[in-house]
């Protein structure tokens, strides 16, 4: 079984791949405690999407505290609790603090996040979900979010691009590298299937996944 080599699954991407519908199937499939990046929770991110310069560094910091009060409790969790599914990477932090941040931001943002990351594990593997810039916009705006409406295509390109240039570099946990233009997880169950077969059949520590149509 896939729960009994992987405690703990992150899956990551940029807005709009696809990670919250992924990460919460998999958790139904593994009955496995769910970790959801509190989005709606962090009362700056609306503000950010409008004005970005502004809001970048509080918009930022609420998110790092939240996912480190998320997180400090899987460290302390032992071989007798449930399995965990994140919908997020806490090292990927330091991804969106670089594209947003000032210098001067940033290092402020590297002085605290340098006290609290260690305190997150690692996870077993990371899923890693890629699309092209458009496929991201057409799921951002079929999702409806009122507060993502400012969101364009080139930050979207711009996020995609730090992603693929971040895990080009990671080498923290194993990864397995799923290209999702073609796939649809929360609406057809082949498609997750076919993942869950792919993710059981995992050997490496960088593997892809991509179904061609």
């Amino acid at each position: 079984m896939v729960v009994e080599r992987f405690r703990y699954i992150a899956v990551e991407g940029p807005i709009g791949v696809g990670k919250t519908s992924l990460a919460q199937k998999l958790a139904r499939l593994l009955s496995a405690e769910l970790l959801l990046e509190q989005a709606d929770d962090n009362p700056f991110l609306p503000r950010f999407y409008q004005d970005r310069k502004r809001y970048a560094l509080p918009t930022q910091l609420a998110f790092l505290l939240s996912r480190h009060e998320q997180t400090r409790k899987l460290a302390q969790a032992d071989l007798f609790d449930p399995a965990t599914v994140a919908d997020y990477l806490m090292d990927k932090d330091v991804l969106f603090a670089r594209l947003n941040l000032d210098d001067s931001e940033f290092r402020l943002y590297q002085k605290i996040y340098a006290d609290l990351r260690p305190l997150a594990p690692t996870p077993d593997l990371v899923i890693y979900l890629q699309a092209t810039p458009a496929t991201l916009m057409e799921r951002v705006r079929r999702r409806g979010r009122g507060y993502e409406r400012p969101l364009d295509e080139a930050y979207l390109a711009g996020l995609a691009n730090s992603y693929a240039e971040f895990f080009y570099h990671y080498d923290a946990a194993p990864v397995l590298i799923v290209n999702s233009e073609h796939l649809n997880f929360a609406q057809r169950q082949e498609d997750f299937e076919l993942l869950v077969r792919r993710i059981h059949d995992m050997r490496g520590t960088r593997e892809f996944f991509n179904r061609v149509m």
